[in-house]
C-alpha cells in the first residue's frame, strides 16, 4: 500500500472543509454567484458545495488522486469570477472586509499551482 501523500491529504482537507460550509452557511455563498449564471444563486452554492465535496474524495483517494488534483486544479480556476464578484462588491466596505475579499483573488494562483503538484507527483493507475 502506497505511504499517504500528506500535501494530498491536506488539499483533500481544505476541499472537504470548504465544501461543508457551502451547505453549513449557504447564504455568504450565494452573495457571490455571479449573476449571468441562469437559476438560483443557493442551487450554484450547493452545486460547487457538491463539486468540492467530490473532488476532495478524488483526491483523498490514491486510485482518483492524479484526476481528482487536475479536477481541484480546474475547480479554483472556475471560482475566481465568483471572487472577482466578491471583490468588486466589497470595495466599499471597511478596510478589514476589503482586503479580505481581495486577499481571495491572489490566493488562487497557489491553490492552483499546489493541486497541480498534487497531480504531478502521482502518476495514473491502470
Amino acid at each position: 500500500m502506497p505511504e499517504p501523500d500528506r500535501s494530498a491529504l491536506a488539499l483533500a482537507a481544505l476541499l472537504a472543509g470548504a465544501a461543508l460550509t457551502h451547505f453549513a452557511a449557504p447564504r455568504p455563498y450565494d452573495a457571490i454567484v455571479p449573476r449571468r449564471l441562469p437559476g438560483s444563486p443557493r442551487l450554484w452554492t450547493y452545486a460547487s458545495g457538491l463539486a468540492e465535496l467530490t473532488v476532495a474524495a478524488a483526491v483523498a483517494h490514491p486510485r482518483s488522486r492524479r484526476v481528482g488534483s487536475l479536477a481541484a486544479a480546474g475547480l479554483f480556476a472556475a471560482v475566481f469570477p465568483a471572487n472577482v464578484k466578491m471583490a468588486m462588491d466589497w470595495r466599499h466596505r471597511p478596510p478589514v472586509q476589503r482586503a479580505i475579499a481581495y486577499g481571495r483573488l491572489p490566493l488562487q494562483a497557489p491553490l492552483i499551482w499546489w493541486a497541480l503538484r498534487v497531480a504531478s507527483r502521482h502518476k495514473p493507475i491502470r
